[in-house]
This record gives C-alpha cells, structure tokens and sequence, in this order.
C-alpha cells in the first residue's frame, strides 16, 4: 500500500461523490431507456448467451427474426443453429463484463439500466485514476494533477458515456489502471506490478484490440529506455499469457491463426473503399455486414481492400490524413444523431447552440492546452512515456479506421499535458521559450494548435448544408443515420 495523505484522501472522496453524482443524474433519467445502435444490440446479444449457458454466441432465433426486418442476414454459409452463430467479430471482455451485470440483476428489461448503475461506478473512478497518473507523471506539480482530475470529473461525454452499452466504459478504465500499475513498477521496480501491467494491457486488449500497439511500445519503452529488460519480460508474459486462451479459441474455431477478434477484413474494407472517407459510413457498413460466417467476411473484406488500395495506391496518404482528422474531429456525431432522429424532441435554437457548445468545446480546448503542454514540458522519460501511449494508440486507426469517440480514451492523458499550461501559465511559456529546444518544442506545439483548428474549421464548413438542417426549424425530424 502507498500512503496517501488525509487532505488527498479527502479530495479524492469529494471527487468521486461529485463523479458519481453528475453521471447518476442522466441514467436516473433515462431508466426506461432501451438501446438503439448495432454495437450496442450485439454486445447485449453476446452478452445473454454467455449468460443462458450457450457460449460466445450471437443472433439466437429471436435476435435473428427482429433483426432480419432491418437487415436480410445470409445463413447460406453457414450450419445455423438456432442458439445461435459461433463468434469472434467482437473481443470477448465488455459482453462478459455485461453478462456478470445480467447474471447478478438478471435479463429482464431492467439489464440496461443496471448495466449503466455499474457503468456510472466504472466512469466515476477515472477522475481517481487520472489523478494518480497525473501526480506519477509530474510528481513536483500537485496543482496540475487536480486541474486534471476535474477535467475528467466534467468532461461532458464522460459524463454521458455511462448510458452507452459500449466498450469504451470498460476500455478507458483498463488502460488508465494498466498505465497506472506501469508507473508504479517504475517507481518501486517490483515485479507484481509489471505482471499487473501485462495482465491489465491483456484485458484491454480482450476489451479493445487495437491498444496491442500501444501496449506493445511501452514494453519497448521500458526495455530500451528504462533498461527494466526482467520488468519487460514479466509483463509481456503476462500479457500473452492473457490474451493467448482467446486467441487459440478463434483459431480452433476457424481452423486457421486467428487473433482477439476476427474484424480486420471488414475494418479495413471500410477504411479503403472507394467511396469511403477513412470512417465509418453506414451504407458502406452493411455491404459484408449480412455475411454471418466470420472467417469468410474476414477474408472478402481483406481481398476487397487490398484491390481498393492496388486500384489506387496514391489515394493512402490522403486517407491517413483524413483518418487523423476524424480521429480528432469534434464530438458531435452523437448528438447530431440523437436529435436529428427526434429522441429529444424539438429545442429552441438558444438551447440547442448552448447544447452544442458544451459537447464540442472541452475537447477542442483540452486538446490544443494539450498540445502546448507537451511543447511547454521538459522531456525526462516519463513524458517519452506519454508520448509512446498518445502516438501508439493513434497510429493503428490511422491505418484501418477512425471515429472522433475512439479518442475519449486519451482525453484523461490529454487532460494531464492541458493542466501543465494551465498550471504554469504565461511564466512558463516563456521560460520555455528562452532555450532553444523550448523554442523547437512551442513552434511544433503551435503548428499542432493551427492543424486542429483548421481540422475542425474544415469540418464544419464541409458539414455546413446538414448543420443548417439540424439547427433548422424541423432539425430534430432530419433523421440523419449514424
């Protein structure tokens, strides 16, 4: 045990009760709500399997008769059993997280609404979480690490996020405690927290599979950083050894290597075709969607792109660069489909530009603090560190596909770098600017601030013709898809 003493314990608390508070307040209100979006229906899907005793499995005879009104499922492939199909599209932790929900409050109609109470519990830990990372990260600023910490405390779609049966409510808990227990093995070089370290990247990895990169390049960073090569061997063990039943499972069942989850082809045909942009696109989802064999939309979404990208092999930059801008793009895809598809009911203008402001703002303003921050700090290795988690997890959305909310899961770091400006303000601009690396550092972070505004610039004037409609007099009856 660390001591932590009783004026931080008290902060702790009182951040906590406040997390809580403001994330039960939407899910009390909403303990009715039911569940509208695909991923949300297939984790619920998965989710009653596991606990009904028929394995990782999804669209049992049910499911299939409702969502055969939407979507004609092809079972032409397949032996169909009417438990359902065989699975590995989605990694195997957030259904299980919600089956031991449903297995303790049961699958009654209520399952969502205690699946989000325990959510709110999950969410209201990471201002905890965030506060622990910051203060381990920059030790000597104590002011910072609290401006942090109630960044995430308020941060509007943390806030939200607990209503959505997505994985990032799991996910972003287990990066920042793998992060966590990383740090905390630097500091007393104990081999229990790098086998923590590797345990809680492997269930990231099971939760999301696209934090391998960044997990993997901490390990590198402890190894040829940190020289901690005893500490890099433990935890990379232990996530092998994590992930490896899952991943022998999905090679059993497709009789070939199989990784977490088998969803590259269909990522990449998304992120690759023609007409898409480098995100996800709701008629371009559907075209391999049907196909419920897995193991054969894997390899027609794969064969379809690499003739997408042979087809025009210049076009990949381009859509790398889009990725990244939709990556970073602004947090509205959300509100814009759940108003536009009359969940609320019409909003006067004020409220609704007031709505907008306060969904589209903190990230644009956490990010570009962000970006001065990093120029702003001295780059010792535990800022290295933060910089190989940021770039780790970026890279592979750039290469497959990428969405604005795949970034909530760095807003905690970002929050972190932000509350460096913050804390040091104008002094410590310019302190940092008397030397030459600082002046390096600042001119990069300023060109970084320009990028993200004219991204976001772009964005909307790209998207000027439907905001128009939703801000409109009928804008809450546009019924944009997501």
């Amino acid at each position: 045990m660390i001591y932590t003493p009783r004026p931080t314990r008290k902060f702790l608390w009182r951040v906590f009760l406040v997390a809580l508070v403001l994330r039960l307040v939407p899910v009390l209100l909403s303990y009715n709500l039911g569940i509208g979006l695909d991923d949300m229906f297939q984790y619920d899907m998965l989710a009653r399997s596991l606990v009904s005793g028929n394995g990782y499995r999804w669209y049992a005879q049910d499911d299939l008769r409702l969502v055969q009104q939407y979507l004609p499922l092809d079972l032409s492939s397949i032996a169909y059993d009417p438990r359902g199909v065989l699975t590995a599209f989605r990694p195997p932790l957030y259904p299980t997280f919600l089956a031991l929900v449903y297995s303790v409050f049961g699958l009654g109609t209520r399952r969502f609404f205690f699946a989000r109470l325990v959510q709110v519990v999950m969410g209201s830990l990471l201002p905890l979480l965030t506060f622990s990372l910051a203060s381990r990260f920059f030790p000597n600023r104590p002011r910072a690490s609290r401006l942090a910490t109630w960044v995430v405390v308020f941060y509007p779609m943390l806030v939200l996020f607990p209503l959505a049966l997505a994985t990032e409510n799991l996910f972003i808990f287990l990066v920042l405690a793998s992060i966590l227990v990383l740090l905390r093995g630097v500091e007393r070089r104990r081999p229990s927290d790098f086998i923590w370290f590797g345990l809680l990247a492997g269930l990231g990895a099971l939760t999301r599979s696209v934090i391998l990169v960044a997990s993997g390049l901490c390990l590198l960073w402890l190894w040829f950083f940190l020289r901690e090569r005893r500490g890099a061997l433990l935890a990379a063990t232990a996530l092998a050894v994590t992930i490896a039943p899952w991943i022998i499972r999905n090679s059993l069942l497709y009789h070939r290597p199989a990784g977490i989850e088998v969803s590259l082809g269909y990522n990449l045909y998304m992120g690759y075709h023609p007409q898409s942009s480098g995100t996800f696109k709701y008629g371009i989802s559907l075209d391999l969607l049907p196909i419920l064999d897995d193991d054969q939309r894997d390899r027609l979404g794969m064969q379809a792109a690499v003739v997408f990208i042979k087809d025009n092999p210049t076009r990949v930059p381009s859509l790398m660069v889009s990725k990244l801008g939709y990556f970073f793009g602004l947090e509205r895809r959300a509100l814009t489909y759940f108003y536009s598809n009359d969940f609320f009911g019409y909003l006067p203008l004020p409220i609704l530009l007031l709505l907008g402001g306060l969904v589209l703002v903190p990230f644009g303003l956490v990010s570009t603090s962000a970006a001065l921050g990093l120029g702003l700090v001295p780059w010792d290795r535990r800022v290295w560190l933060l910089a190989t988690i940021i770039f780790g997890y970026i890279l592979p959305h750039l290469l497959l596909l990428a969405e604005e909310r795949f970034h909530l899961v760095l807003v905690p770091f970002l929050a972190i770098l932000a509350a460096q400006l913050w804390d040091r303000g104008w002094n410590g601009l310019s302190e940092r600017w008397r030397t030459r690396a600082g002046k390096l550092a600042l001119t990069l972070a300023g060109l970084t601030v320009v990028l993200l505004c004219l991204n976001w610039g772009l964005e909307l004037w790209h998207d000027a013709d439907k905001l128009a409609l939703l801000f409109g007099p009928n804008g809450n009856r546009t019924f944009f898809p997501y």
